[in-house]
Order: C-alpha cells, then structure tokens, then sequence
C-alpha cells in the first residue's frame, strides 16, 4: 500500500489547486483522475475567464489549464491517469482501478475534487443519437476537432448553454435556436448577446416537446410552456436539426463523500447532494474536505480558490505551515473568493430578478427574454457615451465580478473601482483613447468596441472582437448586424488588426453610415 501525505481525487482546477497549495509546502501528493488528460473542464474552455488578475482574468481555460499542469510539476505533484478511484474506507484507505488492476493507497488527508456530470431531461426521443449534453459537444470540438452537427438547437440559456451555443458557431456550426423553459435567461447577458448579434433567435419559455426521427435526430419541436412548464397545445414549432445539445445544469459527482459517511445534505442552491463543509472545505470527517463543483456548482474561478483553501488547509493541519501562514493566506483567498460571489449572479441570488443594477438603472428587460439590449436602453449604460474621436463603448449591462478592461486602459478611459462587479465607465469629454484596441481584445464577454462617429464624412468605423475564421480581408465588403442579428447595411472592412497580445481576438474595423454606428455591433459575410 502506498502512502502520501495528501490524496487528490480529480485532476481538475480545484484538485489541480489544491495539490499545488499542499505541495509547495512540502507535502507528499498524489492526485488520481480517471481521464486519459488532467486538467478537467480546463481545456475545453477556449473562451476567456472573467474575474480580475488574482482570478486569471482574459485568459482562456485550456491556457490556465497549462498553467496548472506546468506549476503542480514544478512543486512535485505526482499525476496518475487512467486511474478511477472505486472506493474510499475508514482511516482514509483508497481503491483504485489503474489500466484494469486494482491498487490500495492511504493518505493522512484526502480531498475529494470530482466536478459534477451534466444533467439531461427526458422528452420525446431524447435517446437518439444526435441527443447529446452541451459538454459532449464542447469535448468533441475543443478537444477532438469534431463538429457534434451541421444544424443544432440548443436547450438551456444559462453560461453553458450560451458559452456553447458560441463555440458551436465558432466550429462553423449553424444553431438553430436557443431554448429555455425558464422565462429568463440564466446566464451573463454579455454572452447572450454576444451569441443574439450572430442572428441566433432565443425562446424563452419554451421547450422541447419531442425529436423527430427514427433512428436519428431529424429535426425537433418545441412548445411554449404555461405557469406549471406543461406545453400549451398549439403553440408547437418545428426545426429542421441533426443535433440536439441539452444544457440544463450540472449535479455535483458526490459518490465517493458519501462513501466516507460525512454528513451530507439536499442543498438545491449547491446543485443538489453535497457534502457539509466548512468555510475551508472539510466535511464531518477529519481531514477529508471536498473542492470545486463536488461541493457546490460554481464557476471554474471559484473552484480553483477553494481547492487552494483546501490544499492550505491540510497543510496546516498536518503541521505543514505555521498557523499565522495559513490564516493569512487563507485570509486573501477568503476575500478573492468573496469579489467572486458579489454582484447579480451572486449565489444568494440564484432564481432572484433583479430589476436594478447596483448603480439604480434598470435591468434590461430585452436582454434577459431576447439576448440583447434594445436601443432605446443601450445609452441608459454608463459604459456607453457620445464623443469626438475614437472611444470605447462598453456595453456592459449587468453587475458581473469583471474588470480586465480597467487595467487594459493605458490612457484610463476605463473605470470600474475597487469592486469589480461595479459597471464599467467611460470618462466624457475627449478620454484620450488612442484606439489601441486592448481594451476590446480583453473583454471576456465581447462587449467593447471602439466607436469614430467623425471616421468619414457620412460615415462611423466601429471597432469589434472577432473570433471567426477565416478573416476577411481589408476591402471586404458584407453585412453589418444589429444587436439582435439583423441585417443593417452594407459594411466595408476597413481595418483587420491581428496581434499576439490579443489572444486569438482578432479586431475588426468597419463602417457603416452614421445611423448604424450605434446599432451595428457584428460583421458577417453574406454569400449570394
């Protein structure tokens, strides 16, 4: 039987983060995962982090993966793969099943970092092939380099759903819809709308009634659903799909805690079964604490902060690190953990309206059963001004912990404060933007862009993240989208800036007649 000091099950952020923090104290640890690859969720995230620098901020997932996987091999975290963990007994005795033979280990502390799986809601011939988890689809594109479909619907409009339904289009997918029972879209408005200025339409408060097909997905119909989520008869559609993707939610894998006989609870606002923890992670049983969605469906940000309390905190109750160490770096990563949980997303929140920003404007209504801010609320926004010259327009609606575009800023046209779910502002009057664009190619949710309204004369250059393939070129001529994917106007690429500092954002400049510039905000190139 083998031994170490500390044993991580999972591979993932949190157990990746907590490996590090025990490691690089001294500590002997050995992390399992049953993947052929660690780093989880990590590296199937090619979108960028939101957060600020402590939270690796605009930088993409499968990048901070690598920057896990480099820092645990620094510190001399030892990785096994292909490694399911089978059981977990008394004095913190492990099995594990490793390329099909079965292996004892024992750690004087353990810490349970296995995620949460995808969950699926029965209908109609959700069993057919083409009926898949938004998940899947992720690992079959980002990972594999397979698209899930030509022509896909997607059910669910919370950040999984919509981050996907994105990436689904980056592949050169075609989504058909997105589609969600609840009244309301889930997730961060600057993802719906980054995914609504595509032309992708969203039903709110509807959903799938049945696949057709026999043998395959052929194609769905979805209904509108009344005050007890039944479908009301007569208000069917139908879509013409191959691909169906289900994103409605994640349940933490809890098996393994339960296992350990630590006291668990149904705790609906943590995912479901959950582990009882305290604020450091450890559960009834000495020792054994649980990171990351196993104990609490959060975002990957937050998961990382409290694998590293877990991790810090087996430390010191081995005796790895002196108490006033570990209180005062768990001090930094309780208060990191905290800016994450503020804001209209804040755990607290969940299932809330919230009809008011922190600032007292208005939610917008538009944005949360469409996808998009209407123009007559865009300008209620302080990211969004009038000026002479180029300058930026945030069109960041919603209190999210964000801030990435405050620091990107050289010449502080940006402000967003000490708390980082504040809305962005835009100083008035000549900012003294230069039009480098950083601020733009740094936005985790594509909601910035460099606006001249004096470009030319009868005509405004709008400045927009583009993360599309092929790019066009300088001179091409296509179509300038609103906010809600309507086709505009003619729009003349004017300007393509690739720079390595942009992280695979690529800007594009274009120009519209003076009454789009505050309406256009997507380009596309419409074949005839």
């Amino acid at each position: 039987m083998e031994r170490y000091n500390l044993i991580v099950v999972g591979a993932g952020p949190a157990g990746l983060s907590a490996a590090i923090e025990a490691a690089k104290r001294g500590m002997s640890v050995m992390v399992f995962d049953e993947n052929h690859k660690p780093g989880g969720q990590l590296f199937k995230q090619i979108h960028k982090f939101f957060g600020s620098k402590e939270h690796k901020a605009k930088i993409r997932g499968f990048n901070i993966g690598e920057e896990l996987l480099k820092e645990a091999s620094d510190v001399g975290v030892q990785v096994k793969l292909n490694a399911t963990v089978t059981g977990i007994f008394e004095n913190k005795e492990l099995t594990v099943n490793h390329d099909g033979a079965i292996q004892h280990y024992k750690g004087d502390s353990v810490i349970i970092a296995t995620g949460a799986a995808e969950n699926m809601v029965p209908f109609e011939g959700w069993t057919l092939p083409g009926v898949i988890g938004a998940g899947a689809a992720q690992t079959m594109m980002n990972l594999h380099g397979v698209r899930p479909g030509k022509r896909i619907l997607m059910l669910g409009s919370g950040n999984v759903g919509l981050v996907v339904s994105f990436q689904l289009l980056q592949a050169g997918c075609e989504v058909a819809a997105l589609v969600d029972a609840a009244p309301r879209i889930g997730g961060y408005g600057v993802h719906a709308a980054k995914v609504a200025r595509t032309g992708v339409p969203f039903y709110l408060g509807y959903t799938i009634k049945r696949v057709i097909g026999a043998e395959k997905v052929e194609g769905v119909e979805i209904g509108k659903v009344d005050e007890h989520f039944k479908i009301i008869p007569g208000t069917e559609i139908k879509f013409d799909v191959d691909t169906v993707c289900v994103a409605v939610g994640l349940s933490p894998m809890s098996q393994l805690l339960k296992m350990t006989g630590c006291k668990m609870e149904d705790n609906p606002r943590r995912g479901g079964q959950v582990p009882i923890v305290d604020e450091y992670g450890e559960t009834s049983v000495e020792c054994l604490f649980a990171a990351g969605d196993v104990s609490g469906i959060e975002e990957a940000s937050s998961a990382m902060i409290k694998g590293r309390m877990a991790g810090l905190r087996a430390a010191y109750k081995l005796g790895y690190t002196e108490e006033y160490i570990m209180k005062d770096t768990e001090a930094l990563y309780a208060k990191d953990l905290e800016s994450l949980r503020q804001g209209m997303f804040a755990p607290s929140n969940r299932g809330k309206l919230i009809e008011k920003t922190d600032e007292g404007i208005p939610v917008s209504m538009n944005l949360l059963t469409k996808g998009f801010v209407a123009d007559d609320e865009i300008e209620l926004y302080p990211g969004v001004t009038h000026q002479k010259g180029i300058h930026p327009v945030i069109e960041c609606t919603q209190n999210i912990p964000c801030n990435p575009c405050q620091d990107a800023c050289i010449k502080n046209c940006i402000k967003i404060g000490a708390c980082i779910t504040s809305l962005p502002v835009v100083a008035k009057e000549n900012c003294g933007c230069s039009g480098c664009g950083m601020c733009v190619a740094s936005c985790s949710g594509q909601a910035i862009f460099l606006v001249h309204e004096d470009f030319e004369p009868g005509f405004t250059s709008i400045t927009l993240p583009y993360e599309f393939l092929p790019l066009p070129e300088k001179g091409t001529v296509g179509k300038a989208l609103s906010r809600s994917g309507e086709v505009l106007c003619d729009a003349e690429i004017v300007s393509v800036k690739s720079a390595g500092v942009f992280d695979h954002t690529h800007l594009l400049t274009m120009k519209v007649p003076n009454e789009f510039g505050y309406k256009a905000r997507f380009w596309k190139l419409v074949k005839e």
